[in-house]
């Protein structure tokens, strides 16, 4: 196997494209594969295979006492808890070193609860009980990937009579995008792709961080989407947002469920509600219970969830597999269930916790073809240092298209 080119999971991304492809009957995805979006953001970036610094550098991996930690520093206020996830108030937040000594005689298990209760990014290199191996694209479909949070009524038990004047059986999705980032963009690109019509709602205050970092790649998974602002703190523009909600069929977001509180979004409620509405909630750890206030991204993600366990069962040492994995996977299952639940007619709140969706994938992959995915882990580790993986660069059709204030684009559409 080339090390140059091999990304762990890339097969099993590929499946769910292929499926989604199929379902939706695209020729854009069709023409698309796994390996491409698991890697085209390194690859753009000129970024290299990680070792204990993931590809992006905010991540490190540090060895604790039992165990490996994960902690990401990417946000810029994270160094100043440090100090208080120790207990050591002389600690220097931006000495490496010091920060290694104090992980190293730190019980881990116990510094990631702490640290998640600071609201920190941190995960254990053993936190999640390996699954048992089983196939994710049997007789009963990837559903195991995401969970449903919510039932709500179906569009096509109820008929477009019952839904009162305004509703039309749509033939493409409306899609509205409530995320930032990765993985839920690139789940409403990949709904794009597939022919539904899509609009990114951004905070005025709060606009997607990828625009400003990585714009190339904002560009890239935002390509096609109509582009409009909102004042969460306006009234009348939290009354536009529901609106468009209740005339659309699918709403992504990747808030964790307090945030949506906060603003007066129940989510649950709204799915329970709306006839044939699909929510996808996309978190780091889940949407209930304790892990629903856990922060997380893509790599320390990708750590809970067993990457990094795999590769050091696989050749000895650990350190990052792919560029934050768990975000282009959770994209792109995201978009494979909202899609067929949509098409399917049924309502539904589902879940996706990118931790759990990297271990379901490692699962599978363990039992479709236990050989090649160590093989792939082990040419993965023999190539760290080297330029990322090469894959097919994707060229920008048609860029995001701004559309001004919520509250005008709301009055336009009902028009």
């Amino acid at each position: 196997m080339d090390p140059g080119n091999c990304i762990p999971l890339a097969t099993i991304a590929d499946r769910a494209l292929t499926r989604l492809a199929a379902a939706s009957g695209s020729p854009a995805l069709r023409a698309l594969d796994g390996a491409t979006l698991l890697g085209e953001r390194a690859m753009r970036a000129n970024l290299r295979v990680p070792g204990r610094t993931s590809a992006g550098g905010g991540c490190r991996l540090f060895d604790a006492s039992g165990d490996a930690i994960a902690l990401n520093l990417a946000r810029s206020a994270d160094r100043e808890m440090l100090p208080a996830l120790f207990e050591d108030a002389q600690l220097d937040a931006n000495d490496d070193a010091a920060i290694a000594a104090c992980i190293e005689r730190t019980d881990a298990h116990a510094l990631v609860a702490r640290g998640r209760s600071m609201g920190l990014a941190i995960a254990a290199e053993r936190e999640l009980p390996m699954l048992e191996h089983t196939p994710l694209f049997g007789r009963s479909g990837p559903a195991a990937v995401w969970t449903e949070l919510a039932t709500g009524p179906d569009s096509v038990a109820l008929g477009v009579a019952a839904l009162g004047p305004s509703a039309v059986a749509r033939t493409r999705p409306r899609v509205v995008d409530l995320s930032a980032l990765w993985a839920g963009p690139l789940a409403a690109h990949l709904l794009w792709l597939a022919g539904a019509d899509v609009v990114k709602v951004e905070s005025r205050s709060r606009p997607d961080a990828m625009r400003s970092a990585e714009g190339d790649f904002y560009a890239l998974i935002n390509q096609g989407k109509a582009t409009v602002a909102v004042d969460l703190t306006d009234e009348s523009d939290r009354g536009a947002l529901l609106s468009l909600i209740a005339a659309s069929d699918i709403v992504i977001e990747a808030a964790r469920p307090r945030a949506l509180e906060q603003l007066g979004i129940d989510a649950g409620r709204i799915a329970r509600t709306t006839p044939g509405l699909v929510w996808i909630s996309i978190t780091a750890h889940g949407a209930t219970g304790a892990a629903a206030g856990w922060v997380g991204f893509g790599d320390d993600c990708g750590v809970a969830g067993g990457l990094s366990a795999a590769l050091r069962s696989a050749t000895g040492r650990t350190g990052f597999v792919g560029d934050a994995l768990a975000d282009p996977l959770t994209g792109i299952f995201a978009s494979l269930a909202a899609w067929e639940s949509w098409s399917s007619g049924r309502g539904a709140r589902l879940g996706l916790a990118m931790s759990h969706v990297v271990a379901r994938c490692l699962a599978a992959a363990r039992h479709e073809d236990p050989d090649a995915l160590q093989s792939c882990l082990r040419a993965w580790a023999s190539a760290c240092g080297r330029p990322f993986p090469s894959v097919a660069r994707r060229a920008l059709r048609t860029p995001p298209l701004s559309c001004g204030g919520i509250q005008a684009y709301v009055a336009r559409m009902a028009r």
